[in-house]
């Protein structure tokens, strides 16, 4: 049977008191500098899904001359969520725009996506474009994202949350 705290040596039970008060300041509120700390941009996914760090990157690209990786990459994102009746024509407007050799914002893809795009053009479907999002998007990470972390925008955007 359990004899509760009794049973416990005081030399313990000071040990565990002690325990206790250093454990509870993990979990009180941050300070001013953990705070702002927290005001960083961790991943390429967290800044794509914030409005205002979005924009930030956008205007960054602009300066770099190079939008045409995020422009592909949000028109892939509009694409997936389109009605089925809407995808062939978005599917021609995104190969025209960025995939066609000619293309006025062409991007970066390989010769094996670029052809399989070309194959699948005929019978469009949600995920058509996704092997050909991820690339770019890994470019943008490895690439676009590291640069944009060491600029002003970056900074000013972080000034901004």
């Amino acid at each position: 049977m359990c004899k509760g705290l009794s049973a416990i040596p005081s030399s313990c039970l000071e040990k565990a008191k002690g325990m206790r008060v250093m454990l509870t300041h993990l979990t009180e509120k941050p300070h001013k500098h953990r705070a702002q700390e927290e005001k960083t941009v961790h991943d390429l996914e967290s800044l794509l899904n914030s409005k205002s760090g979005l924009q930030a990157f956008r205007w960054f690209l602009r300066s770099e001359f190079s939008e045409e990786n995020l422009a592909f990459w949000l028109a892939c994102q509009d694409y997936r969520s389109s009605p089925e009746t809407r995808l062939a024509e978005k599917a021609s407007s995104i190969y025209t725009q960025f995939i066609n050799p000619d293309a006025p914002q062409e991007v970066n893809l390989d010769s094996e996506t670029r052809d399989a795009l070309m194959c699948v053009m005929d019978e469009p479907a949600t995920n058509m474009f996704d092997e050909a999002q991820q690339r770019i998007y890994c470019l943008m990470a490895k690439d676009s994202f590291p640069r944009f972390l060491r600029s002003p925008y970056c900074r000013s955007t972080l000034r901004a949350l």
